[in-house]
């Protein structure tokens, strides 16, 4: 690999559609991470009333830093050679950062909220800077003044006491973060956007995602005791895991690598494709949690609180889902959008029952709509992708 600056930097097409060992290495942090802000959101869930306010605001701040380092750190890799040394250094460094983030998540917004901040921030500043100071690549100088000033908004809101200005902080930190990231993407000179390996690296959280849903799902039948309506619960969540899986691939996931390189302007609908994946991950996230609590308390009393993980989860991956289908192929299936219909429409029917109840609907809505997908693909040809960008 030689010393940084004596290897080849930028990504060639032969490697576009290949994520490294060490890519792969640096997701199994993130499997990590996300159970820890798993963990932290059920129990959020379990505080009842000023659940909103008091207690997933916070948590959604935690996973959202996380979601902004590892697409950030994508970005990198599907533009710079993965063989690199350099590039393995970067990240590495993101490796570290988000080891030490999601180890502090329990507390991550409270008491340990400098040394998640301080992970954060130190990790996109810090590799800027290596990147700026061995390549001098051409990165826009704005890039690195967006990166500077979430940086300071993420130390001051850790050392401010007061948690209600901490979370204002962080979310303009997080906005600011993401907007300089996209911006930088954009406008950066000097190599193109392997959109195929950026599809396979969204893929490839996405089933992350779908693995932390079983993880919680299996966790909770475990620490039930095993009766039928903890199984019955258990078996309900495998079916919607399967469901969220077909729902996303067919077929506007399976095409999405040719939908980025065949776009008209790819590194837009990158940026597009990246932000509706974000949609459809943290509905699955919070899914994954809905399938906890209605394992545990399958027929316990009605708790409305639920109904946000339970159905909201779902509604939130199909409207990204339905946004992706545009991104593709120009147009929305109507199965979607009578999914997101009926998924409100479950709200307050759902209101008064029992969690498991709600867990039916959401995964008869899913049914319904890889069904639908079924019966419109009979006897047809597959779709090719349009994107409108």
């Amino acid at each position: 690999m030689g010393e940084p600056g004596g290897e080849r930097l930028m990504r060639e097409k032969a490697d576009w559609r290949r994520a490294t060992v060490l890519e792969l290495l640096f997701d199994l942090v993130f499997v990590f991470a996300l159970n820890q802000v798993s963990l932290r959101l059920i129990k959020d869930f379990s505080t009842g009333d000023e659940l909103l306010i008091g207690e997933a605001a916070p948590t959604l701040l935690l996973f959202l830093a996380f979601w902004v380092l590892w697409l950030s750190t994508v970005a990198i890799t599907s533009r710079r050679s993965p063989d690199s040394l350099l590039v393995q250094i970067v990240v590495f460094m993101s490796m570290a950062g988000a080891v030490v983030m999601a180890v502090v998540v329990p507390q991550g917004f409270e008491q340990r909220a400098l040394v998640f901040a301080g992970a954060y921030a130190a990790v996109r500043i810090g590799r800027l800077l290596l990147l700026l100071l061995f390549r001098r690549l051409a990165i826009p100088p704005s890039t690195g003044l967006w990166v500077a000033a979430s940086g300071v908004l993420w130390i001051v809101g850790a050392l401010v006491p007061d948690q209600g200005l901490r979370a204002v902080l962080w979310a303009l930190a997080l906005a600011i973060g993401y907007f300089g990231f996209t911006a930088g993407f954009k406008r950066f000179t000097g190599a193109p956007i392997a959109g195929e390996h950026l599809a396979d690296r969204l893929q490839q959280f996405y089933l992350i995602t779908l693995g932390e849903a079983i993880f919680v799902a299996g966790k909770g039948l475990s620490t039930s005791d095993l009766g039928t309506p903890h199984t019955a619960g258990f078996g309900l969540a495998f079916v919607a895991i399967v469901l969220l899986w077909r729902v996303y691939f067919y077929r506007a996931g399976a095409v999405l690598p040719v939908a980025i390189t065949g776009a008209r302007n790819p590194v837009r609908q990158s940026v597009a494709v990246a932000g509706t994946h974000l949609l459809m991950i943290a509905g699955v996230f919070l899914a994954g949690v809905g399938f906890e609590l209605y394992i545990v308390e399958p027929l316990g009393r009605p708790e409305p609180n639920w109904l946000i993980a339970i159905l909201g989860g779902p509604a939130l991956f199909l409207a990204g889902r339905s946004l992706l289908e545009l991104q593709v192929f120009s147009r929305i299936s109507r199965s979607r959008l009578a999914g997101l219909l009926v998924l409100g429409l479950l709200i307050p029917a759902t209101w008064h029952l029992p969690p498991l109840a709600a867990g039916g609907g959401a995964a008869a809505v899913l049914a319904g709509i890889a069904g639908s997908d079924a019966w419109r693909a009979w006897g047809r040809a597959p779709e090719l992708p349009a994107p409108r960008i």
